[in-house]
């Protein structure tokens, strides 16, 4: 198998990277035998001066992009199927909410460090409880409750986000990646090397992991 590090680089409230990750996902389980990946969590904020209590969805997306109450309920509609395509529940509506994920970030930080499998698992539980449950994903007590569910300690869990630790490391890595030219999620670099941008289908993601790995095994990469 050919070893590959792959960094997600994405946000919380990009309902793109939550179909992106899945789309992944479903592409090593059809690459297994083939590639052995390890993924890895970064840092990337859609709205990084939203407050702590939220924006209303239809509100914050009229208010950034423009468009119609029918046009966002269209939006929302394709979401949704795009997402059920690849077994991730979309239900968000008009009157959800979109949140700060700062703190979110900040926690997805510390769970890299405790380990890469549970980082993994928070990803998807916060891309669950903010995208199929409607839950606050910048209250303290929610965050909490979602790293116990993915397996974290939430004695641990609850100290970092008090202590507003890891903050200066989020905000490195997000400097980092926008230099690297990161400008848009979900970025997936494979190997530190080779780019793939947006929520592309698994099938997509599985070719671009066999011609990587193809390419890698013959020395042509």
């Amino acid at each position: 198998m050919t070893p590959l590090h792959i960094d997600f680089v994405s946000d919380v409230a990009c309902p793109w990277c939550a179909i992106g990750l899945a789309g992944l996902e479903e592409a090593l389980r059809r690459t297994e035998g083939v590639v052995q990946a390890r993924i890895e969590f970064q840092p990337f904020e859609l709205n990084p001066d939203m407050p702590g209590e939220g924006e209303n969805m239809d509100e914050h997306i009229a208010r950034k992009y423009g468009g119609t109450s029918a046009q966002m309920a269209e939006s929302r509609r394709a979401l949704r199927e795009r997402a059920a395509s690849v077994g991730f529940a979309f239900n968000s509506s008009g009157s959800s909410r979109v949140y700060n994920t700062f703190d979110a970030h900040r926690l997805l930080h510390w769970a890299g460090l405790t380990d890469a499998g549970l980082q993994r698992q928070l990803k998807r539980a916060l891309f669950k409880a903010n995208f199929s449950d409607d839950a606050a994903i910048s209250n303290t007590d929610t965050l909490v409750a979602i790293a116990c569910a993915a397996g974290l300690d939430p004695d641990a869990a609850r100290e970092v986000l008090v202590s507003g630790r890891y903050a200066k490391e989020v905000r490195a890595a997000e400097s980092l990646w926008q230099s690297r030219g990161i400008n848009a999620v979900p970025g997936m670099v494979i190997n530190g090397k080779w780019l793939i941008s947006g929520g592309q289908p698994p099938e997509i993601l599985e070719q671009a992991l066999r011609q990587i790995a193809s390419g890698l095994e013959s020395g042509q990469a």
